[in-house]
């Protein structure tokens, strides 16, 4: 495994990092906790060291399961990085920016909120290190940016909160350029958690010729567009009726997809490898990327995931893969 500097920040974190997002069960179809446990395990014992969660993530499961997965281990040696701001259990007292609906365990409409006002922080981050077994987190990132509340407010209390030692660095989630630079006005940003994939390169223009120039981390999620980029996916496909997948794949020309993996195909099974495998390590050599999440759901997956980084690309490679790439899609 490779370890990496976050930002500006003393973090060092593997270039692989498990994104547990699957594992809360919302929207994925559910989820089994004794596999998911062993997922984290399995990761944690191939190099895998930090691990992205987040409240939102099964209403509190992820954490939860997170915090039972690393019980017993030596703190020092993982990372934990977690989120706020998306905001479910306010009865009718609703405060924020409304974003969806969610669904509960029982298939019940959840209203979620994005909301990053001060005290509404404090009330999710000591929720967060009650499930997950920690007096600190590693990394803090608000989860969507907040229309509803200034920046300023939201940074001056990770400011505060890295003062108290309860987080060890702060970072953003899905933050545009102008939104990153106001928040740069109050706090030195360790990262942005944003989108990036060979099928979603929109960071390229902006956010990492920003990132690289004040020295911000990137941290990219789905960067296997939630699967479809493993090549299980053709079209006419059908997953659980409450997996959000069954649309989220509607925005990509899932043929085309296909076209382009079964080209490249080759070139994983010469290496020995897996396209997942493949995918994941062209995304850690892309410019301005730090870590890159992927999710497992079982042991197996988590190890496959940790492997993709003994994996070595070629100049020759990489260029061969970028052309296939445009060959299929322009």
């Amino acid at each position: 495994m490779e370890y990496r500097k976050l930002g500006n920040s003393d973090l060092q974190l593997s270039a692989i990092t498990y994104g547990a997002f699957a594992i809360g069960g919302n929207m994925w179809g559910g989820n089994e906790e004794t596999e998911s446990i062993k997922a984290i395990q399995a990761s944690i014992d191939h190099g895998v060291t930090t691990i992205d969660t987040a409240p939102f993530y099964g209403f509190g499961r992820s954490e939860e399961l997170v915090g039972k997965a690393i019980a017993g281990l030596n703190r020092d040696k993982v990372q934990l990085l977690t989120k706020f701001g998306l905001v479910w259990d306010q009865s009718n007292n609703a405060k924020g920016e409304y974003f969806f609906d969610a669904a509960d365990d029982h298939g019940n409409k959840v209203p979620v909120y994005k909301y990053a006002g001060k005290e509404s922080i404090i009330r999710e981050v000591e929720a967060s290190l009650k499930r997950l077994g920690t007096d600190y987190i590693d990394l803090l990132q608000i989860h969507w940016p907040d229309a509803t509340t200034p920046i300023a407010e939201t940074m001056e209390t990770l400011q505060l909160f890295i003062q108290q030692g309860k987080i060890r660095a702060a970072g953003v989630s899905n933050y545009d350029l102008q939104q990153l630079q106001t928040a740069q006005q109050t706090i030195q940003l360790a990262s942005n958690q944003v989108p990036y994939s060979m099928l979603n390169r929109a960071i390229e223009t902006d956010i990492v010729p920003y990132s690289l120039q004040n020295n911000i981390g990137i941290i990219a999620y789905s960067p296997l567009e939630r699967g479809l980029l493993t090549g299980k996916y053709k079209t006419g496909f059908k997953l659980n009726d409450d997996d959000h997948r069954n649309g989220y794949f509607n925005q990509f020309p899932v043929d085309k997809v296909n076209l382009f993996l079964d080209a490249i195909r080759p070139l994983a099974d010469e290496k020995g490898v897996s396209l997942s495998q493949l995918i994941l390590r062209w995304t850690t050599i892309q410019p301005g990327i730090t870590v890159v999440l992927a999710g497992a759901r079982n042991a197996t997956q988590a190890i496959d995931n940790a492997k993709a980084m003994d994996l070595n690309i070629t100049v020759q490679e990489l260029a061969h893969i970028n052309q296939t790439f445009k060959n299929t899609f322009n």
